[in-house]
């Protein structure tokens, strides 16, 4: 498999956001999602709470992608720890480079980030066994405090 490398997002990778959304089928199953508008991307792309991560290859064209929100609590959850926390919310490697390592060199980066900012605290929702599996691999536990994520339009 050829080399790629992991890179956080900045503004001016408007393209790349919009090149993983035409994609979505091969990056995470799912049908494609709609892009963010260029002035969307922008300010998706600019704000300090959003991490967002590719695995580009030797072409420079994404081949996995990382998402993650940094978000502040009404309190501590220990001494000297900062009273944020981390929502790993997504993450999409494409079929043809699955298991060649680009999901732990992502979720490594995310790893680093969040020792780099003083974070300890990450979340992440488990769908199905594969994921449950991979977070596991990973150093993710079942927390058994934390309910069933309900959700709601509104």
């Amino acid at each position: 498999m050829p080399p790629f490398t992991v890179r956080r997002l900045r503004p001016g990778d408007e393209a790349a956001l919009a090149q993983v959304a035409a994609d979505e089928t091969d990056f995470t199953e799912e049908d494609p999602s709609p892009p963010l508008s260029a002035e969307e991307a922008r300010a998706y792309l600019a704000d300090p709470h959003v991490w967002h991560w590719h695995a580009d290859d030797e072409y420079g064209q994404p081949v996995g992608f990382l998402m993650a929100y940094v978000h502040r609590r009404r309190h501590r959850s220990g001494s000297g720890q900062t009273a944020c926390d981390v929502m790993f919310e997504e993450i999409g490697v494409r079929e043809s480079w699955r298991r060649a390592g680009v999901g732990r060199a992502l979720v490594a980066a995310l790893h680093r980030q969040m020792q780099a900012e003083g974070l300890r605290d990450v979340w992440v929702a488990a769908d199905n066994e594969g994921a449950q599996a991979f977070y596991a691999a990973c150093g993710y536990e079942v927390d058994e405090l934390q309910g069933v994520i309900l959700s709601r339009e509104v």
